[in-house]
C-alpha cells in the first residue's frame, strides 16, 4: 500500500524554489520524492525542502536528500530534528525550524 505524499514546488518572495512535502515520506513513495528534489534541482541552483507537513521520514527519504545535501535548505518541525540529527543531515546542510505557528 502506497503511504500518501503531496509534493507541490513553488517560488518564494526571493525567487528561491521551494519544494513542499506533506504526508508520509518512505520507501513506498520515495521515488516521486526524489523526481520532486530532482526537478527542483534542474537549474543546479540551491533550493528549499519544506518538510513541516511530513509526519514521517524514514532512511529512503533521508537518502534522498542526501543527495542534495550541498544544494539544499530544509525548514523541518522539531518532531523531526531527530531524525535529521541522528542521519547527519544537519551537519553537512542547513536544517531550519518552522516557524512557530
Amino acid at each position: 500500500m502506497t503511504t500518501p505524499l503531496e509534493l507541490a514546488t513553488r517560488p518564494d518572495d526571493n525567487g528561491n524554489t521551494v519544494l513542499t512535502a506533506v504526508g508520509e515520506i518512505d520507501m513506498s513513495n520515495v521515488a516521486g520524492f526524489r523526481d520532486a528534489l530532482s526537478q527542483a534541482g534542474t537549474s543546479g541552483a540551491g533550493f528549499i525542502v519544506d518538510l513541516t507537513g511530513v509526519d514521517y521520514l524514514d532512511s529512503a527519504g533521508l537518502t534522498a536528500l542526501l543527495r542534495y545535501a550541498a544544494r539544499i535548505r530544509i525548514i523541518a518541525t522539531t518532531m523531526l530534528a531527530p531524525v535529521l540529527s541522528v542521519s547527519g543531515l544537519d551537519s553537512i546542510t542547513t536544517v531550519v525550524s518552522a516557524p512557530a505557528q
